[in-house]
């Protein structure tokens, strides 16, 4: 009897993939391994997956935590490279993609599975972060995406197919909602959100508490940075998933790190998220004060660019480039000198700086004070100035003479 072709499933346990097991079994005649890959989803969600996965007709489960190598070589990169999207969104689900992809690759690899599944829709971005990272790793894996072919149209159907076939999903219809959670962040999408002019409402919360309900009194942290990476909080060393989870903690309870945002998808559209990102607000914010004193101002200016570059590269999918390789060898370059301790003040929602100190900073009080010094003679900035200013100063003599002529 010839053997069935191995198909390799993105299976996180959610309404999604969890349909897609028995789909699979109603239209291919595939043996489906099932692949979750943990990110810091937490227990709840990875606990008894693999079972879950068998239970729901996958012939192999695996479940694999990978949340050290996610924050080490994934998060932390990001954060060093101070990659913001719009302005707002702090890619969580985005930095997590690239990492998952390979994992599927090296099961897929592993098992000589010639398929990759994933459960993305086809409005979203995810679909393309998957894909580009399978393509770049391994191209002769082919790939199916059942929501672009299949005859479910939405979460409501979605939700009915599975209880058809009694599939327990944590999913109802009473709470649509689609989310995604990792050590980083976790999102909202989908139900009353799709309307920017509904007020998100902090119920939704899981990683957080609205800013009403944090305390009354502010809370302070110190995390101390080596070379861009954060590595102590309140002088305590803590390997990446104890820090994160610290910091989550302490800035959760403090109401810190929602962003509510309508952003530009990479595939046209327009969509709306409520991102908690708790402890990688602290951090980014941290992280970019420390720079203010470490770095000189053109790398500082030119970091900028490749900072919102960065971004870009990284939300569209683009992890696996050179580009983004090239970009690192810069950012990491430019982080040789990151090395400090900044002081954070926690409060009702808001994130500020409390105090910042590094053995490489640029900054000198002695040129800085606004009192009597030695350092600095402040005969000097006239030759600078009159240097400064001379195009200016050439501009308005030729405009003076063009005038004078009538011209």
């Amino acid at each position: 009897m010839k053997s069935k072709e191995k198909v390799v499933l993105a299976y996180s346990g959610g309404l999604d993939t969890s349909i897609t097991i028995p789909w699979l079994q109603e239209n291919y005649d595939f043996e489906v391994i099932a692949v979750c890959v943990d990110v810091g989803q937490g227990e709840g969600e990875t606990f008894g997956v693999e079972e879950k996965a068998v239970r729901s007709g996958a012939n192999k489960a695996y479940l694999l935590d990978v949340r050290k190598e996610f924050l080490d070589e994934y998060a932390f990169q990001m954060l060093k490279a101070g990659a913001i999207y719009e302005d707002k969104y702090l890619l969580g689900t985005s930095v997590a993609r690239p990492l998952i992809g390979k994992k599927l690759v090296e099961i897929a690899e592993k098992e000589g599975a010639a398929y990759i599944v994933h459960g993305c829709t086809g409005k979203g971005n995810d679909q393309v972060r998957f894909e580009l990272a399978i393509k770049a790793l391994n191209p002769s894996i082919k790939i199916i995406a059942p929501w672009r072919v299949w005859d479910i149209k939405s979460r409501e159907q979605a939700i009915e197919y599975a209880e058809a076939r009694n599939i327990p999903v944590p999913v109802k219809k009473k709470s649509p909602y689609s989310m995604d959670r990792n050590l980083w962040h976790l999102s909202h999408e989908g139900a009353d959100l799709e309307s920017p002019w509904n007020e998100h409402q902090s119920s939704i919360y899981k990683m957080t508490v609205a800013p009403e309900d944090a305390p009354d009194k502010a809370t302070y942290v110190e995390i101390g940075f080596e070379k861009g990476i954060p590595v102590y909080v309140d002088g305590e060393k803590l390997d990446s998933i104890e820090l994160m989870e610290k910091l989550n903690e302490l800035a959760g309870k403090n109401g810190v790190g929602v962003a509510d945002m309508v952003e530009n998808r990479l595939v046209g559209m327009k969509s709306r998220g409520v991102y908690e990102t708790p402890g990688g607000t602290v951090l980014t914010i941290a992280h970019r004060e420390l720079e203010r004193i470490t770095l000189d101002k053109d790398t500082s200016l030119f970091k900028a660019m490749v900072s919102q570059k960065y971004a870009s590269i990284l939300y569209d999918g683009q992890w696996f480039t050179p580009l983004r390789e090239a970009l690192d060898a810069f950012v990491d370059s430019t982080q040789e000198m990151v090395t400090g301790t900044v002081k954070m003040k926690l409060y009702k929602g808001n994130c500020t700086i409390a105090g910042s100190k590094s053995p490489y900073s640029l900054y000198s009080e002695e040129l800085a004070t606004f009192s009597s010094d030695d350092v600095y003679n402040q005969k000097d900035s006239e030759g600078f100035i009159n240097l400064f200013g001379l195009p200016l100063k050439v501009r308005a003599l030729l405009n003076k003479k063009l005038k004078e002529e009538g011209k």
